[in-house]
């Protein structure tokens, strides 16, 4: 049996606590001869200067290392933050730790964030950990520093607002960096006309103090028909340092540019351009990537003469919207219609129709209380559409990345709806009445149902609804987020009549009602066993909210809930006692909220980057380089809260053959995940005009435009995109 020294065990002890204590005392250096003290092993400065980003770096001494995975970053109230960019760090296996990065002499890091209106400095707690690597070998406690930092100048005033401010900032022509952001469409106006038949000229008109990037700036004819465009010329711009993009070129105020078309354009009338572009309030925030769809008129051009004309002294505004208007608004309303029928036999909406499921049965006896539960139902859903659409045509307006499912990025809204679930199976479970008496089932069951009830459960079947993207929703949603808000809320509108159909189609006609069960005594049981869906939904919520912010996220809600049960239990038991009882349920609701408010407060925790086995992380870096290497590239942006691309994954993209089909076709798989905000994955779905997840794009290996498929995938489908993408043949029948 091998020996170990006794001194080399406690070192080793001691490593491992201090590896595996959250919390520990700081190493009493004067016991460990030779050890520097900590912050002077790991020297870190920190440096804000430029608006939006802090540069973090460790000087490391040597002998010395720090752990990748062991460096977590919270910011004070005022200041939000975004992932940290690391650095690839040396991987190795530890004792401890298991597989682990660790960096060596030094490391940066850029650590982005967005302040609150009026916050005039950044407070940071910055926590790392590390070990010396030679005898003494001693790993130090998790060490924290508190780092205060003024703010450049501009940046406190680019604080995000909330949907409040948002509206108030439609039609504000407040300009520039001296004030809130601009909507897009006042920020960055572009304009276009045809010089003649061959050349056309852009205008980009920038509001005072933005900017506009000229090499984020890519143009792209549509319906081609053998049409392209030649390579843009642009004017001498202003030499930029950026945060994002390093020394780069931008245009203030406005800027032509020329571009010639290349082909043959007779017997054309006009041409359609996609101008994909992206800009920064000078000091405040940058935009997420801008596409403007222009249709410019051909026909009143002046014939090819060879010379360049001269541009026109008032250049007429073009067609413009934010996105690919690819389908007519009777065609997108359809399609609404059918994607909020489909949206009925979705896995995330089938625990909340399980309830009007009940209310319809209950109202079997009666014509007219089919009617009411049908129409009140109707209302709560079509409320609730207009009201989603309202806030995301604002926001997107104003200049955020917003798309459908996005209010389940925000940790309070996952919470507050799993305990809305929790209540409603409590409900169902019989613990607590809300305004029927489940005791007199029959009849007077019909007679009892409240219409707050039924216009409840539409706005609950809205609320689940939104983590799914049902068939023929996609282009919907796409339509509705580029056209006029009239139009978006048609659409929206109409999602919702389609959602809402099945049930409005049982209370008006009489023949389908009469298919419907009687109630009955049984009901009392169908009511209870549709509890658990419920629970179940609750129980999904819980683990979203477990991958965005982590355990302590989990236990606030765990005691809002428990909060929650004895808030209702207590209900249940004031009803027959007197006014004292019923003050002490309003203070048990108050405590509820106590540990609800606390969850918007945590922070995501910081996890080292763990690589899956045949999944590369999403970014536009590591996309440029493999699709430059010619490797086609599969692109899945997903959320945990994704119901359509848990299925899918389930289905598809986590069996066997699919992983055989990549190695077939020498694919990659690369995955973005959108659970929490993220500008980077925002900008990617807008470029392919996608409302939300899921989004599939596969990318050929010869460097072609990026296919879009289906939010529904099938195994042949992913098939025989990768196969096209690769190259390979694909069998047909002759």
């Amino acid at each position: 049996m091998r020996l170990i020294h006794p001194g080399r065990l406690a070192a080793r002890f001691l490593t491992l606590l201090c590896l595996l204590a959250p919390v520990a005392p700081a190493l009493a250096q004067d016991d460990l001869d030779g050890l520097l003290p900590v912050t002077e092993a790991y020297k870190l400065t920190a440096d804000a200067s430029a608006p939006g980003v802090v540069k973090l770096h460790w000087t490391i001494a040597p002998d010395y290392y720090l752990y990748r995975g062991r460096m977590k970053f919270k910011a004070a109230d005022g200041v939000s933050l975004g992932e940290a960019q690391l650095p690839d760090g040396e991987k190795h296996h530890d004792e401890y730790l298991g597989d682990v990065e660790t960096y060596h002499h030094g490391v940066d890091a850029t650590l982005p964030y967005t302040v609150a209106a009026g916050t005039t400095e950044l407070k940071l707690s910055v926590q790392y950990q590390g070990c010396h690597e030679v005898d003494p070998k001693i790993c130090y406690p998790p060490h924290t520093e508190q780092l205060t930092l003024p703010l450049p100048a501009t940046a406190a005033k680019a604080g995000a607002g909330d949907l409040g401010a948002a509206l108030g900032k439609l039609g504000s022509n407040r300009g520039g960096g001296d004030g809130a952001a601009l909507p897009a469409e006042q920020a960055f106006h572009l304009e276009a006309i045809a010089k003649d038949r061959q050349h056309l000229l852009l205008r980009w008109t920038m509001a005072k103090g933005y900017y506009l990037y000229r090499d984020q700036t890519t143009l792209k004819l549509k319906d081609t028909g053998g049409l392209s465009l030649a390579r843009p010329e642009w004017p001498a711009g202003v030499e930029h340092e950026d945060a994002h993009f390093g020394k780069t070129t931008v245009f203030f105020d406005q800027v032509e540019v020329p571009v010639a078309i290349e082909g043959d354009t007779a017997g054309r009338n006009a041409v359609n351009l996609d101008a994909s572009f992206q800009g920064c309030q000078d000091g405040g925030i940058c935009y997420p990537l801008m596409t403007r769809a222009l249709s410019i008129e051909l026909s009143g051009a002046a014939p090819t003469s060879g010379a360049v004309a001269e541009p026109a002294p008032e250049m007429p505004p073009a067609n413009l919207a934010q996105g690919p208007l690819e389908v007519s608004l009777l065609t997108a309303l359809l399609l609404a219609l059918g994607g909020g029928l489909v949206l009925n036999l979705m896995p995330c909406v089938l625990p909340v129709l399980s309830i009007k499921a009940v209310g319809m049965l209950e109202s079997g006896e009666s014509p007219a209380k089919a009617r009411s539960h049908a129409l009140f139902y109707t209302a709560g859903v079509l409320s609730s559409f207009a009201l989603i659409g309202i806030a995301i045509v604002a926001l997107r307006s104003a200049g955020h990345a917003l798309g459908w499912g996005a209010q389940l990025q925000q940790p309070v809204v996952v919470g507050v709806l799993a305990c809305v679930m929790f209540a409603v199976g409590l409900s169902m479970s019989g613990m607590v009445q809300f305004g029927t008496s489940l005791g007199n089932v029959g009849s007077s069951l019909a007679s009892r149902s409240g219409h707050a009830g039924d216009f409840f459960t539409g706005v609950l079947a809205v609320a689940v609804a939104s983590p799914c993207t049902a068939p023929f929703m996609g282009s919907a949603l796409a339509y509705a987020f580029a056209a006029p808000m009239i139009n978006a809320l048609l659409v929206f509108l109409m999602l919702g009549i389609g959602l809402a159909l099945p049930f409005l189609a049982v209370g008006f006609v009489p023949a389908l009602a009469r298919l419907l069960p009687r109630p009955g005594a049984w009901m009392e049981t169908l009511k209870q066993i549709l509890a658990f869906p419920m629970y179940l939904t609750a129980a999904w919520l819980v683990w979203v909210l477990a991958h965005q912010r982590g355990a302590d996220a989990v236990g606030l809600v765990l005691v809002a809930a428990v909060l929650l049960a004895a808030t209702l239990w207590w209900f249940e038991r004031s009803r027959s006692r007197g006014a004292v009882s019923r003050v002490f349920v309003v203070v048990l609701a108050a405590l509820t909220l106590v540990p609800l408010f606390y969850l918007s407060k945590v922070q995501a925790p910081a996890q080292a980057v763990v690589a899956t086995d045949g999944v590369v992380a999403y970014s536009p870096e590591k996309l440029a380089e493999l699709r430059k290497a010619g490797t086609p590239v599969f692109v899945d942006m997903t959320a945990d809260w994704c119901v359509t691309c848990k299925a899918n994954e389930h289905a598809v993209l986590d069996t066997e053959a699919f992983r055989e089909l990549l190695k077939k076709t020498g694919a990659v798989y690369m995955k973005g995940d959108w659970t929490d905000v993220n500008p980077t994955i925002a900008a990617f779905l807008q470029q392919y005009h996608s409302p939300g997840v899921p989004l599939y794009v596969v990318f050929p290996k010869d460097g072609g435009e990026g296919r879009k498929l289906p939010t529904v995938l099938t195994s042949s489908l992913v098939e025989d995109a990768l196969t096209k993408a690769a190259g390979n043949p694909v069998a047909t029948t002759p």
